[in-house]
């Protein structure tokens, strides 16, 4: 990936939307996906998933020297009555930002992302990387959160083996249940927005729109799959796993909470890790938590570690953080939204949580 640029080359990013970005997503996807291992969320096709499944506005902001890309900032612009205007890289997906070949590289990058949120007159401009990167219209910056990953091994005897007893027991627990496992993909789109609708629900969390996760099997029907476990024809607890090189991710995973006690979640992520283990990948990726919270113990207890985040934010108009769920202010919906019927909120949450960066 280090390859030189000529020194009179000027660096300018140039703003891919559209057919351009069409047309420059092969390109796109050698540069970011080159090396590793990388998770599937690294994939530019993301902007064109975003646009599909969440009504985003796509834009690829690019550093070409003849003809070759040295850096890569894909951002989707979040507009909404209700919260506002905002560049994101990348709303739903738990990192993302800059990939660049040198610091004057990711300068460009950063100084057109900062042109472009005054174009669009947008109130912020959000970066999920893991690692800050200096400039100085980036000085907001958010540490809260990690990112919980665990090592996997070479098979599944050893993958056991490295669960402590308790685990192994919660999980024996669920199997005795005789929970009916599918893997699949759009054939078990259904199921899988069943259980998650009615999971965010209870949580007072709009839901995502069911074009978002069609959109994602469709474009990586070989390396996006559902995991779906059944009691008998009824599914209770379900889970997206994105195949990258070297790295599985579980962006969404829920079960019913009328299951708990049956410990249906221990069975689904133990087979979303047997399933990673089996496709010979090198590290799960759980997803984001707050740390020391209930999300990041339960990631932790599979032996997952955390790993930094550093969101940089460019600041506009408003602070940064208004729009996510732990806000105080917004409890009192929170409480009302797990009040209203999954079919209701199947059918407006989308239109909402669209518009939240």
């Amino acid at each position: 990936m280090n390859r030189p640029m000529t020194d009179a080359a000027p660096l300018t990013a140039i703003v891919g939307t559209g057919r351009r970005l069409i047309e420059r997503l092969p390109a796109l996807t050698k540069f970011a996906m080159t090396g590793g291992p990388h998770p599937l969320s690294r994939r530019p096709e993301w902007l064109t998933i975003l646009a599909n499944g969440l009504d985003h506005q796509p834009y690829a902001l690019e550093v070409v020297v003849q003809n070759r890309t040295f850096g890569f900032l894909p951002l989707a612009f979040v507009e909404s009555r209700l919260f506002g205007r905002f560049l994101v890289s990348l709303p739903y997906l738990n990192s993302n930002g800059v990939i660049a070949q040198s610091p004057d590289v990711a300068k460009v990058l950063l100084d057109r992302a900062v042109a472009l949120a005054e174009e669009l007159n947008a109130n912020h401009v959000e970066l999920r990387h893991e690692t800050a990167i200096g400039h100085a219209a980036f000085p907001g910056l958010l540490t809260s959160k990690v990112q919980m990953r665990l090592s996997l091994p070479g098979n599944v005897e050893k993958l056991w083996k490295g669960f402590d007893s308790k685990l192994r027991n919660q999980i024996r627990k669920g199997e005795k249940s005789n929970f009916a496992l599918s893997w699949g993909g759009l054939d078990q789109l259904d199921a899988f927005y069943d259980v998650l609708s009615r999971n965010m629900r209870d949580l007072g969390t709009p839901i995502f729109s069911r074009r978002l996760f069609e959109s994602i099997l469709t474009t990586f029907p070989r390396d996006a799959e559902l995991c779906i476990l059944r009691d008998g024809s009824k599914p209770i607890a379900g889970a997206l796993l994105l195949h990258g090189p070297g790295v599985t991710e579980v962006p969404s995973a829920s079960s019913l909470r009328d299951y708990n006690s049956s410990c249906v979640n221990m069975v689904l992520y133990a087979r979303l890790l047997e399933r990673a283990v089996e496709r010979r990948q090198a590290i799960f990726d759980f997803g984001r938590s707050t740390t020391d919270g209930p999300t990041f113990n339960f990631k932790k207890q599979w032996g997952a570690k955390p790993s930094p985040t550093a969101w940089q934010f460019h600041l506009r108009a408003g602070p940064a953080g208004e729009m996510r769920p732990d806000n105080p202010r917004y409890q009192q919906v929170i409480r009302l939204w797990q009040r209203l019927p999954v079919k209701l909120t199947q059918l407006i949450g989308p239109t909402i949580v669209r518009g939240i960066p």
